[in-house]
């Protein structure tokens, strides 16, 4: 089984953009561990999420599943893995604290509506939790 991990701890104060919600401001500032494992049998790919807030923040902020089609989560996740792991790699850049581990995503496989769904609401969560931008899209919900 190959695994992709994305570990993200509590990496200090967040930086919230001032258009958020209520429900998404307490996920936000959620200090519980928080882990989301994201597993596709069929392909034997998965997603391990450590992350205060962001189950929380999937189930009640995020789109609900379906809401996207798996072309359109595959073509932005692409985006955001090739933009992710740029600053991984160029920690002298972008904080090494919020971006630790590359992300391990081949746009030749299938890894499922559920992980494609799960790892595009991370960008989504990430990127409007920590006040950045990983590609020409504005993180919405």
């Amino acid at each position: 089984m190959i695994t992709l991990s994305v570990v993200m701890m509590s990496c200090g104060g967040s930086k919230m953009n001032s258009t958020v919600s209520e429900q998404e401001r307490k996920a936000f500032n959620s200090t519980e561990a928080d882990t989301v494992k994201i597993s596709d049998e069929e392909s034997n790919y998965e997603i391990i999420i450590i992350e205060p807030g962001f189950n929380v923040w999937l189930q009640a902020v995020a789109r609900p599943p379906g809401y996207y089609s798996q072309t359109f989560l595959e073509n932005r996740n692409r985006l955001l893995v090739i933009e992710w792991n740029n600053r991984v790699i160029n920690n002298l850049q972008f904080d090494p604290q919020l971006y630790q581990l590359q992300i391990d995503y081949d746009p030749l496989i299938d890894y499922g509506y559920e992980v494609n769904y799960k790892l595009y609401n991370y960008f989504i969560y990430f990127q409007r939790k920590y006040n950045q931008r990983l590609g020409p899209f504005a993180p919405r919900i």
